[in-house]
């Protein structure tokens, strides 16, 4: 299995110690795909919007953490299912991953990075002469 499918972290919640407070972020769902030119991963976020949305790549791990905004509840809540937590996750990148030409997009809530693997490192048809 590919590095880039490698995720440091698998749990539903997961915390963070920030300023001395516990926060807790939701797994995304996540499909990752690949090919000769690289890795395809496309992530659940709904309800974040492109300034909502970090990403990082440091020490060979690219994070990304979708901050929501939700408007404000008026009366008693009833009845709820919608969690309100950021979400977060962190890969290892697979070395072959040129991270000067990553790209990501957002649409309708679906995250989608474009993760092509370096020159040097794709296959290469050699003409004989």
């Amino acid at each position: 299995m590919n590095q880039i499918a490698q995720p440091i972290s698998t749990s539903p919640a997961v915390q963070s110690q920030e300023n001395n407070h516990r926060k807790y972020y939701i797994t995304p769902s996540v499909d990752i795909t690949s090919n000769e030119e690289g890795y395809l991963l496309r992530a659940e976020l709904p309800g974040v919007d492109k300034e909502g949305l970090e990403i990082t790549v440091d020490n060979g791990e690219l994070t990304f953490i979708g901050h929501r905004k939700f408007p404000q509840v008026v009366g008693d809540v009833v009845y709820k299912e919608i969690r309100t937590h950021d979400f977060h996750r962190v890969y290892e990148l697979d070395p072959s991953i040129d991270t000067t030409k990553i790209h990501a997009r957002l649409d309708q809530g679906i995250l989608t990075l474009t993760l092509p693997k370096a020159e040097t490192i794709k296959a290469q048809k050699i003409t004989v002469e």
